[in-house]
């Protein structure tokens, strides 16, 4: 399978010698599950794109500090192309940005919340299982970072799961687009770079919350179990 990543963002350069890009990130993750994955990476907030939108099996929009409500060209042009992407049924794989971006291009809407930041490791869970899910606990533990949410979901959107903070935290279209509000490939220790970038803007009570919840680990493997489960079916 060849997955194509669509990257909406870059990591600040001091951090990339420790934790690579944001592309690298979904490699690490993903490929040490599946060493016969293949990838290509397109940077869309520079607009690259495919020069066929078949030359990838399936698609994966990574997070990005843009929000998706700006009016920014290079995200009026991605969510074209996962309208595009849509209507041929490609497989579509979202994170965060990528998550709510999706919402906004296929008739939902995103706001920034007025629960504030969420940041650290969050308890998400499942009200209902699909197929890929692997059938154990409804509960999982993600890292997450985002102030924006998804208040209006896309047309023909299931709501999988949620949580108090986030109601609409994994959503599906069909059997081709998959959705997660949090980040599976993000790492403890960059979720805690973040948190320490943006103490002041997060708030004090907030960050030492968040901080203190990277004392459980987040349950990345399995999630990329899911999201492989999802691409494979």
């Amino acid at each position: 399978m060849k997955i194509g990543i669509l990257k909406t963002d870059a990591v600040r350069s001091e951090w990339v010698p420790d934790y690579g890009e944001y592309p690298d990130m979904f490699i690490a993750l993903l490929g040490a599950l599946d060493e016969s994955l293949k990838f290509s990476v397109y940077d869309v907030e520079q607009g690259e794109y495919p020069a066929d939108i078949d030359e990838v099996d399936a698609y994966i929009i990574t997070g990005s500090k843009s929000s998706v409500y700006e009016e920014k060209t290079w995200i009026a042009d991605l969510m074209s192309f996962v309208r595009e992407l849509h209507s041929r049924h490609k497989k579509i794989v979202g994170i965060c940005f990528g998550h709510q971006l999706v919402a906004q291009a296929l008739g939902g809407r995103v706001e920034k919340s007025s629960k504030g930041w969420g940041v650290g490791l969050h308890t998400h869970r499942f009200e209902q299982q699909a197929e890929w899910h692997d059938g154990q606990s409804a509960e999982f533990d993600i890292l997450v970072s985002h102030q924006d949410q998804v208040i209006k979901n896309a047309e023909g959107a299931t709501v999988l799961a949620g949580s108090e903070f986030c109601e609409n935290a994994v959503c599906q279209i069909g059997d081709h687009i998959l959705t997660f509000q949090g980040h599976p490939e993000f790492v403890p220790a960059y979720s805690r770079e973040i948190m320490e970038y943006r103490r002041e803007l997060i708030g004090e009570e907030v960050y030492q919350q968040g901080l203190a919840s990277l004392q459980k680990a987040p349950e990345s493997e399995r999630i990329a179990r899911w999201i492989l489960n999802f691409l494979a079916a």
